[in-house]
């Protein structure tokens, strides 16, 4: 038989693979691979490694947590770059390190109470944006000052129930007296119902006078005491009408009045108790009239003892006559009186 003879290299290495895949697959694997050479991807990987997340196992004890999170950040100023980078040591060209990411070490880092404070680290470390006011901070109106609320404070109890004594003499156009002149209606004219309103100021003037037809079918005019008869009626203001013009000139005033629970009741209006002043309740005008305190004196009496003066002479009353009566009698024991009421307030 003859010799076979084989002719085999073994220091030359086996050939490489071919690469497989299209021109582009071939070209990424080949910077893969250079990079691997270079140690690039390795150091990469090493980097992403070391951040824990979130919900990891806690560090040990004696273990240093450091966390190198790169992010990109906007460009910063010269004072925070000059103080990151000698701080830190790091570059802030491209990438910098940021230290709020940084988790605060905790005991507990499995409980919830953990995780919230994390959270809120977190939130704190953020920079802070400067909130806009919103639509019902801007509609809300601004501050008065001190001096403005005081005088609102000051006006508001002048025309309040107030205490404070000499009130008529500090504010004598809120002041009025009134006096009411009454007819009859209802079953037999025993109904007193309103047919006449006199208003007069602090100085006795005019400030209303009408002649007002009632409601209801007149039965007694009762024209000796009210001086009221059937012509006054024919062109008399209806009550409705009148009523709410007396009511605004009597809002918030101080009103006087001789028996004035009568002319309110046939207003069918109730005024604050210590707004009103009622002479007929006034024990000081008894008194320098030589009468019982406690009595109720007729305005025709106090004032014929009083103001040297008849009133109610002839046939019939006049109201405008007995309201400005009824104001000079008031103005006789004005100061001593409001000093009385200003030490015991009565109640509405």
């Amino acid at each position: 038989m003859s010799a076979i003879l084989l002719n085999l290299d073994f220091g030359r290495s086996p050939p490489k693979k071919a690469l497989e895949g299209n021109a582009k697959h071939r070209k990424f694997v080949k910077r893969r691979r250079l990079l691997e050479q270079r140690g690039v991807l390795n150091k990469k990987k090493q980097t992403a490694s070391r951040v824990p997340k979130l919900h990891s196992e806690p560090p040990k004890k004696g273990e240093n947590v450091r966390v190198d999170g790169t992010c990109k950040i906007p460009p910063l100023s010269k004072k925070n770059t000059a103080a990151s980078s000698s701080g830190s040591g790091l570059s802030l060209d491209k990438k910098a390190g940021v230290s709020w990411l940084t988790p605060a070490p905790s005991k507990k880092a499995n409980s919830v109470a953990a995780k919230v404070d994390l959270l809120g680290e977190f939130q704190s470390a953020l920079p802070k944006i400067q909130s806009h006011p919103t639509c019902s901070q801007k509609k809300t109106p601004q501050k008065k000052n001190p001096s403005q609320n005081n005088a609102t404070q000051n006006s508001t109890r002048a025309h309040s129930e107030s205490k404070c004594s000499g009130i008529s003499q500090k504010f004598p156009g809120k002041m009025v007296a009134i006096d009411c002149e009454m007819v009859g209606t209802g079953p037999k004219g025993h109904v007193s119902s309103l047919a006449r309103c006199s208003i007069v100021n602090y100085d006795g003037d005019v400030l209303y006078d009408e002649y007002i037809l009632p409601p209801c079918p007149i039965v007694d005019y009762r024209t000796r005491w009210s001086g009221i008869c059937r012509k006054h009626m024919v062109n008399a203001t209806p009550f409705k009408t009148a009523r709410s013009q007396i009511l605004k000139i009597l809002l918030g005033k101080i009103v006087v009045g001789h028996a004035i629970h009568n002319d309110f009741k046939a207003l069918q209006y109730f005024h604050p108790k210590s707004l009103t002043r009622d002479t007929s309740q006034i024990p000081l005008l008894n008194r320098k009239a030589n009468c019982p305190e406690n009595a109720t004196m007729s305005l025709k009496r106090l004032t014929k003892q009083l103001l040297h003066r008849d009133i109610q002479v002839g046939k019939g009353h006049s109201s405008v006559e007995d309201a400005q009566a009824t104001m000079e009698l008031y103005k006789l024991v004005e100061v001593e009186w409001e000093q009385h009421l200003a030490q015991d307030v009565p109640k509405n």
